[in-house]
């Protein structure tokens, strides 16, 4: 972190045009914004990029069906031309993701009367943007349904619509983010916890925070809060008192092996008297249409735990369990357990809170995202959803102008930026003798960077055998991760540089020791910090299984 004469990077010099505090996807969002504009930019995060509601998402880009359906059209009308953007500027991460909605003969949800107004609705979806991604919904025949879900009641299965949106990993597509406002000037900078807002004369002149143990004041002209469900805490630092404006949302998510489903598509399936529906999302394709994993999510609850430790715990599981089972013929089958969940992610959505006394279900709530500027100049920006990160992340750079010197700032957009990675990624096939699961594997996580991984796994072929056994991780990758993307602890790898902990935490348990040995080689870890990193991500994985034995009585 120090260069050749021992300072830190956020040492001395001129001041930064803006301090950037939280390595969320806003965050980075904005710090890539705001250094591509000319402004001389410094983003600090307390842990780790997108260690928090970044890394624990439904991992989707899209418009959002049901934020339509509740007549929030303008909110689906910006997703869906962000969408587009996304997938032109970062092809290597964001791909197209077809949905299937089931249609139910009888005892369903979704039946053919109300499958008429879901026709409409999707129509009005494809006009407001959902065209941009070069497909329009279509109604399907029972036997085009059953063969994408073919674990479902199919003798009550009348057909179904077919649509479509996108995914994305978003640990690496925030991680990939930060690379790239890095390679536009900004000075980014992990496990930098802000301790204090500076003030002079009434205005914000810099802060204090605190980096590898070490006290250091970063002098900024501005300070943009882009802390998601902390972000009144850091409004606390500038103003004094916690405002309470955040009301944080747990969206919980289980992953099963995706046998135990099959759906070779997204599907949405409706909870049973509760007005929400979930996503039954495969994941890990393996190029024969069949996937290693399926994930099933999402929950939205008040969360009133610790923010930095969000848990999926009994009763978030059995509620996602119970409607899974009720949507699968279990006739001839035993239904899907706690036994048979290979892993677990609980995120908080930082909602703004639109009423006093928190009444109302969280699912109500807009997620319209929300810029306050304070008196002292303290930009924070609020709310929002993965999707809209860079419309976020403009708007929170525009509220700055008033801010600083007008010839500071250019009036560069990135609405065409590509991110780093996204041009001459070369793909399955290219070249001769190579695994084409693995390449495969290695551009859709690295894009144009990706021949840098097959670099290290050619000067050590021991670094191509898996990571993680069942999963496609290569051993070079968490070699990459320590070299070239700031990972600097065990968890960091196994959790967000690849997610390999939320697909089979079991497995990945098995292998951590191993993993820590590469990193102790490349990090310097003493013999007894490598034993730490194992024990510390040994326990994290003992608190997640504890949580998910636990019952809270929670109320859906």
């Amino acid at each position: 972190m120090l260069d050749e004469l021992g300072r830190h990077p956020l040492d001395g010099g001129d001041p930064f045009d803006v301090l950037v505090v939280g390595g969320g996807i806003t965050g980075v969002g904005v710090a890539l914004d705001a250094a591509h504009r000319g402004l001389r930019v410094a983003l600090v995060e307390r842990d780790d990029f997108a260690s928090g509601t970044s890394s624990k998402s439904s991992k989707l880009i899209h418009g959002g069906l049901r934020y339509l359906q509740n007549g929030d059209v303008r909110l689906v009308y910006d997703a869906l031309h962000e969408r587009r953007r996304l997938m032109r500027n970062a092809p290597h991460l964001v791909e197209v993701l077809p949905f299937l909605i089931p249609i139910m003969t009888k005892d369903g949800v979704i039946s053919r009367k109300i499958a008429k107004a879901l026709g409409s609705a999707l129509w009005m979806y494809d006009v407001t943007g959902g065209w941009r991604i070069g497909k329009l919904h279509r109604r399907l025949s029972a036997d085009a349904a059953a063969a994408h879900f073919p674990s479902t009641h199919l003798d009550r299965l009348s057909g179904g619509f077919l649509y479509f949106d996108a995914a994305t990993d978003d640990a690496r597509l925030t991680l990939t983010i930060a690379r790239t406002a890095a390679e536009h000037g900004a000075v980014v900078v992990n496990r930098c916890r802000l301790v204090e807002i500076v003030h002079r004369d009434g205005r914000v002149a810099g802060a204090v925070v605190d980096a590898d143990g070490a006290s250091i004041e970063v002098a900024a002209r501005s300070i943009v809060n882009a802390c998601g469900v902390w972000a009144d805490d850091v409004r606390a630092l500038d103003e004094g008192v916690h405002p309470g404006s955040i009301r944080p949302a747990k969206g919980v998510h289980i992953t099963l092996p995706w046998h135990l489903v099959g759906n070779d598509i997204a599907v949405i399936i409706p909870v049973r008297g509760d007005k929400r529906s979930l996503f039954l999302i495969p994941w890990g394709p393996l190029g024969d249409g069949t996937f290693r994993h399926v994930y099933v999510g999402t929950t939205d609850t008040d969360d009133h735990g610790s923010l930095d430790e969000p848990v999926a715990d009994g009763d978030d599981i059995d509620y996602l369990l119970t409607a899974l089972n009720h949507s699968l013929d279990l006739s001839s089958r035993a239904p899907i357990t706690r036994d048979d969940i290979t892993g677990t992610w609980a995120g908080l959505r930082p909602l703004v809170n639109s009423t006093p006394d928190q009444s109302g279900a969280t699912k109500d709530l807009s997620r319209r995202h929300q810029i306050a500027v304070s008196a002292a100049g303290v930009v924070t920006v609020t709310g929002g959803k993965l999707t809209t990160y860079r419309e976020m992340a403009a708007d929170a750079v525009d509220a700055l102008r008033k801010l600083l010197p007008r010839s500071s700032m250019n009036h560069r957009s990135t609405r065409r930026l590509r991110l780093s990675g996204a041009g001459g990624a070369s793909g399955p096939g290219d070249r001769e003798g190579t695994d084409a699961r693995a390449d495969a594997h290695l551009a859709r996580r690295y894009g144009a960077h990706a021949d840098e991984v097959r670099a290290l796994v050619a000067f050590d072929a021991s670094l191509g055998e898996p990571m993680v056994a069942g999963l496609p991780y290569l051993r070079a990758e968490a070699v990459y991760a320590a070299r070239h993307e700031m990972a600097t602890t065990l968890d960091d790898v196994l959790a967000r540089r690849t997610r390999a902990h939320l697909l089979d935490r079991s497995a990945t348990r098995a292998a951590a020791a191993d993993v820590a040995a590469l990193l102790q080689a490349e990090l310097g870890w003493s013999d007894d910090e490598t034993a730490r990193q194992v024990d510390r991500y040994a326990a994290m994985c003992a608190a997640e299984e504890i949580a998910g034995d636990h019952v809270a009585n929670a109320t859906h």
